[in-house]
């Protein structure tokens, strides 16, 4: 039974008259925080994509924190500063590696389906609704995790209240902080349908417009609902007002009548919300070149298709590859893990996952030799029987990835005991459902169009359709590298279905190609997802005055140019001499930010 029920009554009662502020601040010019992609030292280290929230995890760890309290602290903050890939109206992945016992943990804090969800959630009339319909709409909403992590990972391993951790995001809520260009550009992207909502409107488009780069920002609102949160405890929305607000809101979306969007209510009720669980589930695991590599097991596919790619990667040399061999593997390492885990991966409480199967050596290798140098296979590919590998042999039914929103933010902290935590969360689409809820300050999410609207082979079992209170499948990847029991480094990544790939990228990066971690980071980036084209940047098409690509090409490998950037990774390392190294995006999502407690680069 969820701790939260028990003063449901209680807490209802103590909130219900609260009053909080319903405007935000006027804008003002001034000085944003510097930010510095690199940092390396003593102490502890933290990387996120925000200077606020990683100067707010910092101090956490100089003040005597843990990383755990750091890592609740700096997601609070980015749902104040990143409110549009993050905050308390969603849900997200946190694994956490502890320096005393040296076991791998997580805590799966992803939004669950309404009860009254069934497999036709999404579809009317015989059909699934468009996209964009179901992403600005009720139905899209689940029952957020996020609060109800940071409450468990504090409770399981941190060292500091909830009401501790979440103050500096409640003080940057009320106070303010400096837009930049991403912030504005954010709201610039979402203002058709953040103009439909007043609540939103209020907040992000004040006098019509996105706020402009230079100005603060304040939401009062926010501040007041982290303050409910630091006074109650997360009973306050699992069981208390704001999962009231948070009900209605769903179910009776706070429409400007003058808008033209249909916008469908949602069912999410208090019953719901009062039903929610945190899970701790046992990490994916799997050695790659003698290193011990953590992940998020399902309802996240991240690990697991991670896991099964390495394991594929396992049969080539990649560190002795040329370049163009060596993506050549990687791209195919992916096409065919993605096709795995389109038709196997789903929410282990309603479906069969064969996890332990998609991530055995035994089935990677048949796979892997499926997989040639010279030439690429056609996708879409068919998915394999893990549970009965045949050598070279494949399903005959093909197993397209559907779309999966890529608006997600990831952080990475470690302690000067020698803690770590990885942890990716998310409200899915740039700006969610694009609801605020009014008074509250903060955006839900649209997690469930995560789902397969309908299934997406016809005649073929699809594990991740709607549910009564099941999970949609992710992509989150947070990951924990080990050397002989103790971190090595740990990574993450925003970017939907791309998430998979990038991590990858990064860990290959590291492992097998002889970067520095920050230079994998860096890297120019490909996702294939088990398409007839992957999915790439402009650097990574420019890579050796194009002759790389055209080798690529010249053996099939497509390619399409994204419009935007592939991820905003971040990540952090232990150093040979006990040195932290943080590390975070040099360029994407205008720079990430990594600090350390006592910087010493000599």
């Amino acid at each position: 039974m969820p701790a939260h029920r028990c003063r449901r009554i209680l807490v209802i009662a103590a909130t219900a008259a609260l009053v909080t502020s319903v405007a935000a601040g006027p804008a003002t010019a001034a000085t944003p925080t510097p930010k510095s992609p690199v940092a390396v030292g003593f102490g502890g280290a933290v990387a996120s994509i925000d200077a606020d929230a990683t100067a707010i995890g910092t101090k956490v760890l100089r003040d005597g924190g843990n990383a755990v309290d750091a890592a609740v602290a700096v997601a609070a903050a980015l749902g104040v500063t990143d409110p549009f890939s993050a905050g308390i109206g969603g849900g997200g992945f946190f694994v956490y590696y502890d320096a005393k016992t040296h076991r791998v943990h997580t805590l799966d804090g992803r939004e669950t389906a309404p009860k009254t969800a069934d497999e036709n959630l999404f579809v009317e009339n015989g059909k699934p609704l468009p996209f964009a319909d179901a992403v600005t709409s009720g139905l899209s909403v689940g029952v957020p995790g996020t609060p109800a992590t940071w409450a468990e990972a504090l409770r399981k391993w941190g060292t500091r209240s909830l009401a501790k951790s979440l103050k500096p995001a409640e003080n940057l809520a009320r106070d303010g902080f400096v837009v930049d260009q991403t912030f504005q550009t954010q709201i610039a992207n979402n203002q058709a349908r953040f103009s439909a909502f007043p609540s939103t409107r209020s907040l992000y488009l004040p006098g019509g417009a996105p706020p402009s780069p230079g100005t603060v920002f304040k939401n009062p609102d926010l501040a007041a609902t982290y303050a409910q949160l630091e006074r109650y405890g997360v009973d306050a929305l699992y069981a208390g007002p704001i999962g009231a607000d948070i009900a209605k809101t769903v179910q009776q979306p706070p429409k400007d009548p003058a808008s033209p969007l249909n916008v469908r209510p949602g069912k999410l009720s208090t019953a719901d919300l009062a039903d929610y669980d945190v899970i701790e589930r046992r990490p994916t695991h799997m050695t790659y070149h003698g290193l011990d590599v953590y992940g998020m097991p399902a309802p996240s596919s991240g690990g697991l298709t991670v896991g099964e790619s390495l394991n594929i990667l396992e049969n080539f040399d990649l560190k002795h590859a040329s370049k163009a061999d060596y993506l050549q593997y990687f791209l195919e390492s992916t096409r065919f893990a993605f096709a795995d885990r389109n038709r196997w991966i789903g929410d282990p409480a309603f479906v069969d996952v064969p996890a332990r199967e998609l991530v055995s050596q035994r089935f990677a290798d048949s796979r892997a030799c499926l997989i040639s140098k010279d030439k690429a296979a056609t996708s879409p590919v068919a998915p394999a029987d893990p549970r009965h590998p045949t050598p070279c042999a494949a399903g005959a039914t093909a197993a397209p990835t559907p779309y999966e929103g890529e608006n997600t933010t990831h952080l990475t902290v470690a302690d000067k005991w020698g803690n770590v935590v990885a942890y990716t969360l998310t409200i899915e689409q740039e700006g969610g459902s694009g609801i605020v809820v009014p008074g509250r300050g903060f955006l839900l999410n649209n997690e469930l169009t995560d789902f397969s609207f309908t299934p997406v082979t016809p005649g073929v079992p699809d594990p991740n359709l709607p549910g009564p209170g099941k999970r949609p499948r992710s992509s989150m990847a947070p990951t924990i590298v080990l050397k002989d029991g103790k971190p090595f480094f740990a990574t993450g990544s925003p970017g939907g279905a791309s998430i998979i790939t990038t991590v990858l990228q990064v860990l290959t990066g590291r492992i097998d190609r002889g970067l520095s971690l920050e230079d994998a980071i860096a890297a120019p980036r490909a996702s294939q997802r088990n398409s007839a084209e992957a999915q790439v940047e402009q650097a990574f098409l420019d890579q050796d005055n194009g002759e790389l690509v055209a080798d690529l090409k010249a053996r099939g490998q497509g390619f399409s140019k994204t419009p935007a950037e592939i991820g905003a990774a971040t990540g952090v390392e232990r150093l040979r001499d006990g040195r932290w190294l943080a590390a975070a995006e040099p360029v994407r999502r205008g720079t990430g930010a990594a600090q350390v407690v006592y910087p010493a680069n000599w």
